[in-house]
């Protein structure tokens, strides 16, 4: 996000305005932990800092958000004036968790069994974002690829449990981990595989491109990329000014 606020500001909005130069904007990324993009190894997440700073965003770590209003942000002892904030630090679990009587994390989500059940009630089953499911000693991340695991693997112990079968414990297999951070700058875990700039950028847009469903949907999206790549078009734009009165014929 902090990576496309900045390339919008000094290439896609840079030449539309006659009074002011978005070029000047000023784009903070704060993160209160010690690093961004926490989940990657360390090198990826210093990469990942650099390619913002390139692009002219600020990196702020070890910084805690105390307050948001109208004027701005409160940074620890710090003030930033601000008009736009954007909150990307996730959100509270579904009240739905609550209700289940199951013990619950810190963002609400239900800690379930080995096998995703919740605790005490073999029936019921929790996946996705409202599972909190530790595998080696990692929380598994609620992306989609863990979602579709769980899917799957709740409703075969499903089936089990109906042969009268025991539930088999749920094991997430990592097919790997993108993050696109601008123009040629992206991070990547893949296996044992570390990439980082113009590759992981282009296995970014690979992956995406191939799992979209039809020929004719690749095609599209390929060239609405290649077209937002060679003109800095993002589709962007601000109308300002003030509204005519229009005349009434009678």
């Amino acid at each position: 996000m902090a990576g496309a606020f900045a390339e919008i500001a000094r290439h896609t909005l840079a030449r539309d305005f006659r009074r002011i130069d978005p070029r000047t904007a000023r784009v903070i990324l704060v993160e209160a932990g010690p690093r961004v993009l926490p989940s990657y190894p360390e090198e990826l997440s210093e990469k990942a800092k650099l390619h913002l700073e390139a692009l002219g965003a600020q990196v702020w770590t070890n910084s805690l958000v105390s307050a948001v209003d109208e004027e701005g942000v409160q940074v620890g002892g710090d003030r930033v004036a601000a008009r736009t904030v954007v909150w990307a630090a996730g959100v509270a679990a579904s009240s739905l968790a609550s209700s289940l009587g199951a013990p619950l994390d810190r963002a609400g989500r239900v800690r379930v069994q080995p096998d995703l059940t919740v605790p005490g009630q073999p029936r019921v089953s929790v996946v996705g974002d409202l599972a909190s499911f530790e595998q080696d000693g990692r929380l598994v991340p609620g992306v989609a690829p863990a979602a579709i695991q769980m899917g799957a693997h709740a409703a075969g112990n499903v089936l089990r449990a109906l042969r009268g079968e025991g539930l088999a414990p749920f094991r997430y297999r990592d097919k790997g981990q993108l993050a696109t951070i601008g123009r040629r700058r992206a991070v990547a875990v893949i296996g044992a595989l570390r990439l980082s700039g113009l590759v992981a950028w282009l296995a970014w847009l690979g992956v995406h491109v191939f799992f979209l469903i039809g020929f004719r949907n690749r095609f599209v999206v390929l060239f609405t990329w290649a077209w937002a790549y060679l003109t800095y078009d993002r589709s962007a734009r601000l109308i300002l000014g003030r509204e005519r009165p229009t005349r009434r014929v009678a």
